[in-house]
């Protein structure tokens, strides 16, 4: 799956049952000006062969996944900080972040992860793109 995917080409993976991950891919999706990213569900079937290749322990990390050809799998803080750094200004600023050491962000990052659901709430389903949107998305 991963071998599909170009290099100038970024791959998040997310929550898809998640309202606050599917908000963000929104988002994501709305300021990614010159169309870097590509999207796929941690529980898809593109999802679930990459976490399985990597292997990935979803216990441990089961928001947000960032994978690039030139880097492989990046996880929580730091792919969120990596995502805003190509959406352009003002949301690249966010990169200023990566001075904080990671043991402190994903203190931070695993805080909110673990009360997504009962503060954003969660869906019965994964979010399905609309067909303008499909071609940004890994089944």
């Amino acid at each position: 799956m991963t071998n599909n995917i170009s290099n100038n080409k970024k791959l998040i993976l997310f929550d898809g049952v998640c309202n606050l991950c599917n908000s963000s891919v929104q988002y994501v999706i709305q300021h990614d000006k010159n169309n870097v990213f590509l999207f796929t569900a941690l529980q898809s079937d593109a999802g679930l062969e990459i976490i399985k290749k990597h292997n990935i322990d979803t216990a441990k990390t089961d928001s947000i996944l960032l994978y690039t050809p030139e880097k492989g799998i990046t996880s929580k803080s730091t792919a969120a900080l990596q995502i805003a750094r190509h959406l352009g200004f003002p949301q690249n600023i966010m990169t200023v972040f990566l001075i904080i050491p990671p043991f402190i962000r994903n203190w931070v990052y695993d805080y909110i992860a673990k009360n997504r659901y009962k503060w954003f709430g969660k869906k019965e389903s994964c979010w399905i793109p609309t067909p303008e949107l499909k071609s940004k998305f890994l089944n």
